[in-house]
């Protein structure tokens, strides 16, 4: 019997409690999760690359059958040179529903086979992305109820510096 490997790409900038919970739920469905950090140069990020890998990871350090990577380009691409078949996605709400279908459906289209799986959000964290973590931090909210202790503390650091 073949392992059960899935790929969860994301910019994790920065890595929410809501992302933690589906990392959490999913590594006991499959062997071994990638949890991939995208990087677009495009792309303005808060944290760099390397600190949202290292942020990721020590996120998810109490996860056996987690691994935390990078990759820069077309997530297909990755699952491709990792021999990753499935791939999690997690829904907060309808409006992501849409933009998630025809994410998949490209990707399916670039990479046929490819599995995608939707996982709803757990009610408590269905409202947070990190956009609105980053706002709210930005001004000096409290976001304790969103992140972990690292990543507040980050957090605040960043916003100093800035």
């Amino acid at each position: 019997m073949s392992e059960r490997i899935a790929i969860y790409p994301g910019s994790f900038d920065p890595v929410t409690l809501g992302h933690i919970n589906i990392v959490e739920r999913t590594s006991k469905i499959f062997d071994h999760i990638h949890v991939v950090v995208m990087h677009n140069p495009s792309k303005k990020y808060l944290f760099s690359v390397e600190e949202r890998v290292k942020l990721t990871g020590l996120s998810l350090e109490h996860l056996s059958n987690v691994s935390v990577d990078y990759h820069c380009g077309l997530m297909v691409d990755y699952a491709r040179k990792k021999g990753v078949k499935c791939v999690i996605r997690g829904l907060r709400a309808v409006t992501d529903f849409e933009f998630e279908l025809q994410m998949a459906n490209a990707n399916r289209s670039m990479c046929p086979g490819l599995e995608i799986f939707f996982l709803m959000s757990d009610v408590t964290y269905s409202f947070i992305s990190s956009s609105m973590v980053k706002e709210v931090a930005k001004f000096g909210g409290d976001v304790s109820t969103w992140v972990s202790p690292l990543i507040e503390r980050e957090l605040k650091l960043k916003f100093v510096q800035t």
